[in-house]
């Protein structure tokens, strides 16, 4: 069995950052590892370099979640951690899409699945999943996809 290159890449900086003694990027990396672990031993697989980027977009997602709740309640020291390790999963997702990328995409997944109205979101959807899964938000990718339907 081979070990998706972006496990390597995470091991790899493991070794790094003890040998840097960076031990805040250590432990959020080590928790990133935890992560990818505890779903391949419920899963009984090795996880692949898409389902690592699963793991690591929910990651993000939880953490922005908390990074919005502590600077709501104010408590900017919590919030600061968030953003550290806001900053440090996204060093592994691939680089995020920018507008006009993203535009061109939806349109593209609207007249390939033929799509006519808000009905037709589903289909849409299913085609930009693969294309822009860990690179941007698919909160937003939806909201620009009724968007474009409802018009």
């Amino acid at each position: 069995m081979s070990t998706a290159p972006l496990k390597v890449r995470l091991q790899e900086d493991v070794k790094l950052a003890m040998k840097a003694r960076e031990r805040e990027r250590l432990a959020i990396i080590r928790l990133i590892m935890a992560a990818i672990k505890q779903r391949e031993v419920d899963e009984r697989i090795e996880l692949t370099d898409a389902q690592i980027l699963d793991v690591l977009t929910r990651m993000l997602k939880q953490r922005r979640d908390s990074y919005r709740q502590f600077s709501d309640a104010g408590r900017q020291d919590l919030a600061k951690q968030e953003a550290f390790e806001i900053d440090l999963i996204s060093a592994y997702l691939p680089p995020a899409l920018d507008e006009d990328e993203l535009t061109a995409l939806i349109a593209s997944a609207i007249s390939n699945s033929a799509a006519t109205g808000p009905r037709d979101m589903g289909k849409v959807m299913a085609i930009l999943g693969a294309q822009v899964k860990g690179r941007a938000d698919m909160g937003q990718v939806s909201q620009r996809v009724k968007e474009q339907l409802t018009q």
